[in-house]
């Protein structure tokens, strides 16, 4: 997970568009649920990181929108940025709320970090636990085995007022897991900080997901290309 950088982590994704166009995204997932679940209301994004994507699913196209996430400074940053909504610190494989949500949503490859296919089935219980009658849960996957190319090396670098960051990653593949290298250097004020993360995400095929759906209760199709390139499972209760 985002540890050293968690505070960067906006600087780095919301800087370049030809990268992550959060409000591209946001209108295709919204355009999505008004054509699937024309009266849905209530969201509920799931790892939801900074909550970008709530943020404009609400102030932009009139959600109702809260979150969960794992790590307290995505969840600090997100209370912020959906003052209407509430934010909750939890594991998305274990996660208990009083409220009942007309779509959940699971976005930008975050599945990945349950790691395992029986995380992977928690996770999605815990979704169908959730879910209002008639709703739906929408889901971008991680890399299928065999699509992620390992030991190919990315660079990325932001600058913003006062503070200037390179990223460099680097993937490595061992069985069913996905381990991505990150070393930041991050510039302030005449002094040069480094930061190092690994974030271990799993390689499941498009069936192993489904499968996972059925085996909590959730009825799902695949959309190949989905808002940002990865592919989108759309799901509802099964009768």
């Amino acid at each position: 997970m985002y540890s050293s950088a968690a505070d960067l982590y906006d600087l780095l994704h919301t800087g370049n568009k030809d990268y992550k166009d959060y409000a591209a995204e946001a209108a295709s997932l919204s355009a999505v649920i008004r054509r699937v679940h024309p009266g849905a209301q209530a969201l509920l994004d799931v790892a939801c990181g900074t909550a970008e994507h709530a943020r404009l699913l609400a102030q932009e196209h009139g959600f109702r929108v809260d979150g969960v996430d794992i790590n307290p400074t995505f969840v600090r940053i997100a209370r912020a940025k959906l003052p209407h909504g509430s934010v909750v610190e939890a594991d998305m494989t274990s996660f208990e709320l009083p409220g009942r949500y007309d779509v959940i949503l699971c976005l930008f490859s975050s599945i990945g970090y349950a790691r395992t296919l029986e995380n992977v089935q928690r996770t999605l219980a815990r979704f169908r636990a959730h879910l209002a009658e008639g709703g739906l849960v929408l889901v971008e996957p991680w890399f299928t085995p065999g699509a992620l190319e390992p030991g190919r090396v990315f660079v990325k670098t932001v600058e913003a007022p006062g503070v200037t960051v390179c990223r460099m990653s680097c993937s490595e593949i061992e069985g069913r897991l996905s381990r991505l290298h990150f070393e930041y250097l991050i510039g302030r004020a005449g002094r040069i900080e480094r930061a190092s993360e690994i974030h271990e995400l799993g390689l499941f095929t498009t069936e192993e997901m489904l499968d996972c759906f059925r085996q909590a209760r959730l009825e799902a199709t695949y959309e190949p290309k989905g808002p940002y390139g990865r592919g989108l499972f759309l799901a509802r209760a099964a009768a």
